[in-house]
């Protein structure tokens, strides 16, 4: 079956989710045949990416129907459209293992508040999408299982929302659930090549784990436009979408290169489209200066201290063995409880780096910062969860070290694509801003988008170019 529904055989996927939505509204697709078109690439695309634990195909489709039946469909904000959830979420009726974590887990009574609030704006869950582990690391892989990203299936889509990043940039979905806690949306979005914004902290209900790695851990979407992203996080905070507000102002913007990790560096690609979406800010009439935020040693140790607790906390909160996590997942939960029991875990780490992190931008009258998100190419699709603790957190430090900061501080922070590396890989740069800026990061991304847009699915699974079709390469072996 080929990537069409409705009326006319008018194309379905590869759609965004706003355009689907005003069809679905509108009567001119169904949604069930919206649903049904996405069924059938994702049938054809899993094969080679492995996004997903779960495909809710029977289930989708009787939901779909009910959303063609409802009384209010031309008022459901994401009325038909397709979405994956991440596999640490309640969805009533399935389990959420965590990753593989939680292998006795039951199947969920109800849905967690944000996947209700996508389900009552008339949105489909077509499946649950993998993740590593207990959402510990920025690769996406377990027994067994090693997701690819959609551009290279030889690299990796990063972790941990890593399936529902894939999702989307293979076209299966347009917009998928995921989470954050040190760059787990970010980073999946920087590999993958699509959009995603990190809500700071109360912003939408977190709900995940034990206590959210100790509050750093934020809900969120991911998607192909902005306009997506924003009409997502809008269903997920319990808003009325609307398209983020014009400042109507030049924004002034600090550009900072610096890793907040001693020794790491971006690499000339990731530095380039850095210099390339400041020149085109500047050009677009905003003020850019050059201003290095400071990330204290103490902040560091702090986030570091809730990366390991949260393993520990979150194993302890689902009832798992410590004996049945993989080695590296049991390494980092005996440093969680060495950590707690030292104290390490201390509210006024986190509450005075936010308000250093508030102060840097009041102090020199800044909007947004604009930084690298990645040192480099995404990491290797191999089976990382088989090799060492160090092995794994050398990786995920070396890769990831623009993104824990500000989990640590609670603050927005959005990734946007910015062009594409030589061999063919995603680039893209973080924007963060101060509490309380997300409809500006929003707007911001959006502008990006509109003077440089970017390709918004991975080229061998373009639905614009007939789907993932003969020729598209298949993933090696786990």
């Amino acid at each position: 079956m080929d990537a069409s529904g409705g009326p006319g055989g008018a194309r379905v996927v590869g759609l965004p989710a706003t355009g689907l939505a005003a069809r679905v509204r509108s009567g001119e697709l169904s949604a069930v045949a919206v649903v049904r078109a996405h069924l059938a690439h994702l049938a054809d695309v899993e094969p080679r990416i492995g996004a997903f634990r779960v495909v809710r195909a029977e289930a989708a489709l009787a939901e779909a129907a009910a959303v063609d039946a409802h009384p209010d469909r031309a008022s459901l904000p994401l009325a038909g459209v397709p979405v994956a959830v991440k596999d640490n979420v309640a969805v009533a009726g399935e389990t959420a293992t965590d990753g593989g974590a939680v292998t006795g887990a039951r199947p969920a009574a109800a849905d967690h508040p944000v996947v209700a609030r996508l389900r009552a704006a008339g949105a489909v869950v077509v499946g649950i999408t993998r993740m590593p582990e207990l959402g510990l690391w920025p690769t996406t892989d377990g027994p067994g299982t090693v997701t690819r990203n959609p551009w290279d299936t030889a690299l990796s889509p990063g972790g941990s929302s890593g399936g529902s990043a894939a999702a989307v940039a293979a076209g299966v979905v347009p917009l998928a659930q995921g989470n954050d806690g040190l760059g787990s949306l970010r980073l999946p979005a920087a590999a993958c090549g699509v959009v995603t914004l990190k809500p700071g902290r109360g912003v939408l209900p977190a709900g995940v784990g034990a206590d959210d790695w100790s509050g750093m851990v934020a809900n969120g979407v991911l998607a192909t436009t902005v306009a997506d992203v924003a009409l997502g996080t809008a269903v997920l905070a319990g808003e009325v979408p609307a398209p983020p507000a014009d400042p109507g102002r030049p924004l002034r913007i600090a550009v900072s290169r610096r890793s907040p990790l001693p020794g790491v560096r971006p690499d000339g690609p990731a530095r380039d489209a850095v210099e390339r979406t400041a020149r085109l800010l500047r050009d677009a009439g905003h003020v850019v200066v050059e201003r290095d935020p400071v990330v204290p040693p103490g902040a560091a140790l702090g986030g570091l201290a809730r990366w390991f607790a949260g393993a520990e906390d979150d194993a302890a909160a689902l009832g798992v063995d410590r004996s049945a996590l993989l080695p590296r997942s049991r390494t980092h939960a005996r440093l969680g409880r060495l950590a707690r029991r030292a104290g390490l875990v201390r509210p006024a780490t986190a509450e005075r780096f936010r308000e250093r992190t508030a102060a840097f931008f009041a102090d020199s009258d800044l909007d947004v910062l604009l930084s690298p998100i990645t040192n480099g190419p995404p990491l290797p699709a191999r089976p990382w969860h088989e090799r060492g603790f160090l092995v794994n957190v050398g990786a995920a430090s070396r890769w990831a070290a623009w993104a824990p900061a500000w989990n640590l501080a609670g603050v927005p922070a959005a990734v946007v694509p910015a062009g594409t590396r030589a061999e063919g890989s995603p680039l893209a740069v973080q924007l963060v801003g101060p509490p309380g800026s997300e409809t500006r990061l929003l707007w911001l991304a959006g502008e990006l988008e509109r003077r440089q847009p970017w390709r918004r699915h991975a080229p061998v699974f373009d639905p614009a170019r007939g789907g993932a079709g003969a020729g598209a390469p298949s993933p090696a072996p786990a």
